[in-house]
């Protein structure tokens, strides 16, 4: 017998939709988060956008969860009135050198089974925004916004409607197996131990770290962390824009794109700035260097060429979880169960960066599948 079935490292919006999923499944769940609140991390620092499926590997988890969890948290969105907006997207190519990266994008996507990209001309694309710049488009009806508190905040009522617990101010602080079940200790300012008999790593950032902590896990199945910070700055007026717009992607991320809150203001980011080999997530630092302004306007002429001069401001910044490193092919997540690593009762999710948010639902139907029934 142990005190719980699962322990979930984590309360962004991976681990409560996991904790969500696994507790309406029967199980009896708690979520550890080391904040004094959920959803205060990546979860937290992201662009809020419900990506359509247009970047990732065909066959790869990146691709399959993202279709999955979009139209999982659409529906998840109307049935529970969380505020989202499905405005569609236009990628533009501003230079006709662009033009074939469009061409590879769609291909990419039809092959993930993203079926309703339409190519447009400058033209077309300036019918949808007079104020764009481009010589040609791919338009995705199907990508959209999200209020990612408002999301999050649904998933811990309904976690807990299902008998699921959350623990605030209880990071994590190591486990060793006992057998069948695990001993699991929490750290704070009132540290406890308890036993469970899974334990689903969701820590985001701190996903390399908290498995280390796991007595009998072998580190050599934990994969490298590499942290890419990205900046924000939003637009002090309001933009002529209905649309999200994104330029064709850079390395490490999707380049400085223009999106909407739900209000109908534009922010802008993110870049991708490499932090140093040995940055830790404890030793991050959020702040946005309002030197990067001048970079941030320039990339945003380039499709905007009417942004008004001194119009941006400094807004947030966010930092990805990545398994790759400068100029590293992509990895894709990295959600392993004891098939994979060999250790059991423990389900370990790395590099849980875009689109995570937009797959958050479907990666919680996929580690459930990894657990048996409770």
């Amino acid at each position: 017998m142990t005190d719980i079935n699962v322990a979930v490292i984590g309360a962004g919006v991976v681990g409560l939709a996991v904790a969500r999923t696994l507790a309406q499944a029967g199980h009896s769940v708690v979520v550890l988060e080391a904040a004094n609140a959920y959803g205060t991390g990546v979860s937290a620092r992201n662009s809020e956008v419900i990506h359509a499926g247009l970047y990732y590997e065909p066959g790869s988890l990146k691709a399959s969860l993202c279709l999955r969890g979009r139209e999982l948290l659409y529906a998840y969105c109307q049935a529970r009135a969380i505020a989202h907006h499905r405005c569609g997207k236009l990628l533009v190519a501003t230079r006709e050198e662009d033009r074939p990266k469009l061409a590879a994008i769609a291909a990419r996507a039809a092959a993930c089974g993203v079926d309703d990209l339409q190519f447009l001309s400058g033209d077309e694309a300036r019918a949808l925004e007079p104020a764009l710049a481009c010589v040609a488009a791919l338009w995705s009806p199907s990508s959209g916004i999200v209020d990612s508190h408002g999301l999050m905040t649904q998933l811990l009522a309904d976690a807990e409607a299902a008998g699921a617990s959350l623990a605030v101010a209880s990071p994590f602080a190591g486990a060793r197996s006992e057998g069948r079940a695990w001993r699991l200790r929490s750290g704070g300012a009132e540290p406890f131990e308890m036993s469970t008999g899974w334990i689903v790593n969701c820590a985001g950032l701190g996903a390399q770290g908290a498995a280390r902590l796991m007595e009998g896990f072998d580190a050599a199945r934990i994969p490298p962390l590499h942290l890419a910070k990205g900046h924000y700055f939003s637009l002090a007026a309001r933009a002529p824009f209905r649309h999200l717009v994104y330029p064709t992607p850079v390395d490490g991320g999707l380049g400085v794109h223009l999106t909407l809150d739900l209000g109908g203001q534009a922010r802008f980011g993110p870049d991708v700035e490499w932090l140093p080999e040995g940055a830790t997530p404890e030793t991050l630092d959020y702040r946005v260097d309002a030197a990067r302004q001048a970079g941030f306007e320039a990339d945003i002429r380039r499709y905007w060429p009417g942004l008004p001069a001194g119009a941006l401001q400094p807004d947030y910044s966010g930092v990805r979880p990545k398994l790759s490193g400068p100029g590293q092919p992509a990895r894709d997540f990295h959600i392993a169960g004891p098939r994979e690593h060999g250790c059991e009762g423990v389900v370990q999710l790395f590099g849980i960066e875009s689109p995570g948010l937009t797959a958050s639902l479907a990666i919680a139907e996929h580690v459930a599948a990894i657990l048996p029934p409770p």
